[in-house]
């Protein structure tokens, strides 16, 4: 698009090919090469869609290429992960550089999503004690314990015991756990949740409610 709005032409993309198969199939090996996969006739694809799992590829990054859940990955789901991923790094051709981990100063800052994960990935690095690390790994991303263990806010809406130090709170979670159970959080501590406190306190009203049952009727009980 141009300045007004109107759709201005992108220059052809010179693609190259192998034969593998006894097939021409397209030959990724630049990140433009990757950018332009939206104007690559799809007769010219390999394959329209694949499952996200009995691959030799990581599972849970098809998972999360996987938009609708459904277990497969087809061609508009890998065309949006392609957008999204032009859209925080600097350089597309990062993409096929193979390696195991991304320097921080690869990602753009200068667009929304750039910004969220540069943030993301300094959290990250902060959490694992290395506040001073230029690159993020693959590996440091894949632990989400061990990522949130010294958080003691994570988002996960669960709220364990040692999140806070007031010793009066300290000891209505712990109440809640020993009455209706816990949950554990992304740390692997156990912890509270809004449906347990809700529970906690239901179940509360109910013997506050049985007790003052008693007490009015007192005299019968005790007949």
């Amino acid at each position: 698009m141009d300045g007004n709005g109107n759709e201005t032409s992108r220059t052809p993309h010179k693609w190259r090919f192998a034969r593998v198969g006894g097939f021409d199939q397209v030959r990724l090996e630049t990140g433009a090469d990757l950018l332009d996969l939206d104007r690559l006739d799809q007769k010219l694809w390999a394959s329209l869609s694949c499952p996200t799992h009995g691959l030799e590829l990581d599972s849970k990054t098809l998972e999360l290429i996987d938009s609708d859940g459904d277990g497969r990955i087809r061609v508009p789901e890998i065309l949006a992960a392609v957008k999204w991923i032009e859209s925080v790094l600097k350089n597309p051709d990062d993409l096929t550089k193979r390696a195991s981990d991304l320097p921080l100063s690869a990602i753009n800052d200068s667009k929304p999503e750039g910004k969220q994960l540069l943030a993301s990935a300094k959290q990250i690095l902060v959490n694992l004690g290395k506040p001073d690390a230029a690159v993020v790994t693959a590996e440091d991303t894949a632990d989400t314990v061990k990522i949130f263990a010294q958080t003691k806010f994570n988002g996960d809406g669960i709220v364990p015991f040692d999140s806070t130090d007031d010793e009066q709170l300290q000891c209505v979670i712990k109440d809640v756990m020993e009455c209706v159970g816990s949950e554990l959080d992304r740390s692997g501590e156990p912890g509270i949740t809004q449906e347990k406190m809700d529970q906690f306190y239901a179940e509360l009203q109910d013997y506050s409610d049985w007790w003052s049952q008693a007490e009015a009727d007192a005299a019968n009980i005790l007949a």
